[in-house]
């Protein structure tokens, strides 16, 4: 019997969200050993995407409708880039229309655009108009061009598309419906109720919860492999002696409509995209004798990395709207999770950033950041933190290297300098930190202490 795994081919999908999800589940089978794999196949035409994004926000809605999450619609098909008709390609479209209007974009002018495609930008007042042509439209007069042209204006799209999201994930406020979360271990410390309905008496509750993950973290074997397999070339930091792969990526448009080329240069445990021209002049090099020397830096750096990594989630669960406004409105993102005691918890979460100003209104009892996070806060996201006594905690650079600096603190230098801080005097000006290492934490605990 064969129990090799089929691969099912999507030709023509069509724009039926239904009829496309009954074609792909009649390759399921009831005794089947495991499940297949679908493949949408499109062609070289980039306008083919049309169809492609129809069947993509139409399975988004369905998923929205059946299960209550949008990413389930698809079974994981399309992603979220292949539906052009999101709010992401909404700002695209008008990034796009912005730059043929004022002339930004090189290959297709004002005038031949709106000859081409019937569409007009141009209000009687000789502005931009207000009420632009509409996404579907612009889509649709597309498939009427010559194909080169419509790979040039879709490219261009898709970049500014590509751009959009880029920025709302790095924002944090990237928008994907109850997104599930994953981890090693979930558990739950310190919970409070914070509101109570008075006539159903429902709970909202506070939860901190500790997240531990298997940090995923690649050989030196399988990065020379990536690189080979991605046209990917190898890189050392003189500087620091760090080892990194860069590979293309897309590019984006500076303010006057030029192309900034980037690439994706990827560490042991991040990834940046940082333009070409950024990358040549800084202190990364590219290895271009012998792979010993990378082999030896990235197994270098992989070694003294931790196995595991802990971090903290603060959530809102229960019933959330009678303190919707007092959530931070720019960032509404919904986790579903499962703690290692079986309890399974759904809610809202709260920046790290924002949890003590939301602490301060809702009357939250508990501790919130511990003081690891914090050191991470301050040292990673320049977060600054008010401790008792007119303290501020920061981050400060000295001679470019990053410190936690305790500012309006030197009264207690001594009490401090007693707990593991250190001063140094800068500028005729003598300044207290506690020390960027493993003890930052333990240190900082004994500060609050000290100050509470």
């Amino acid at each position: 019997m064969n129990r090799r795994r089929r691969s099912h081919y999507l030709l023509e999908a069509g724009w039926r969200a239904d009829n496309a999800i009954q074609g792909l589940g009649r390759s399921h089978r009831t005794n089947q050993a495991s499940a297949p794999v679908f493949r949408p196949v499109t062609t070289n035409v980039i306008g083919e995407r049309r169809f492609i994004s129809t069947i993509a926000r139409r399975l988004d809605s369905l998923g929205a409708l059946t299960r209550g999450q949008r990413q389930t619609g698809g079974n994981g098909i399309f992603d979220t880039k292949d539906n052009l008709e999101s709010q992401y390609a909404e700002y695209a479209l008008y990034e796009l229309f912005k730059q043929i209007f004022q002339g930004r974009f090189y290959e297709v002018s004002l005038g031949k655009f709106e000859q081409m495609t019937g569409l007009s930008l141009t209000s009687y007042e000789g502005g931009m108009k207000i009420d632009l042509p509409p996404l579907r439209q612009f889509l649709n007069r597309l498939l009427a061009l010559r194909i080169d042209m419509q790979n040039i204006i879709f490219e261009r799209f898709e970049l500014l598309l590509s751009q959009q999201i880029e920025a709302a994930i790095a924002n944090g406020v990237y928008e994907m419906g109850v997104e599930t979360l994953r981890a090693e271990r979930f558990t739950v410390e310190s919970p409070e109720a914070v509101y109570t309905h008075a006539q159903t008496g429902s709970v909202t509750n506070y939860l901190k919860v500790e997240r531990t993950q298997k940090n995923n973290i690649k050989t030196a074997e399988e990065m020379l492999e990536f690189a080979t397999q991605y046209q990917g070339k190898l890189m050392i930091n003189s500087k620091s002696g760090n080892a990194a792969v860069s590979i293309p990526t897309h590019s984006i448009y500076d303010s006057e409509g030029g192309v900034v080329p980037r690439v994706l240069l990827i560490r042991p445990q991040k990834e940046t995209r940082v333009p070409v021209q950024d990358l040549e002049s800084s202190t990364w090099q590219q290895v271009s004798i012998s792979i010993d020397a990378f082999a030896a830096a990235w197994s270098t750096e992989v070694d003294a990395l931790p196995k595991f990594t802990t971090d903290y989630l603060h959530l809102m669960t229960g019933i959330l709207l009678p303190i919707w406004k007092i959530l931070p409105q720019q960032n509404s993102r919904v986790f579903r999770l499962q703690t290692s005691d079986g309890q399974k918890i759904l809610g809202r979460v709260v920046n790290a950033h924002d949890i003590q100003t939301v602490r301060e209104q809702l009357g939250l009892r508990n501790q919130l950041l511990s003081p690891e996070e914090l050191v991470k806060l301050v040292l990673n996201q320049r977060y600054t933190q008010q401790l008792p006594g007119g303290i501020t905690l920061r981050r400060s650079f000295v001679a470019n290297e990053p410190r936690i600096e305790l500012v309006n603190a030197i009264s207690l230098a001594e009490r401090l300098l007693a707990v593991g801080c250190f001063t140094e005097i800068i500028n005729w000006q003598k300044r207290v930190f506690i020390p960027v290492s493993d003890k930052a934490p333990a240190i900082l605990a004994a500060v609050i202490e000290i100050l509470g």
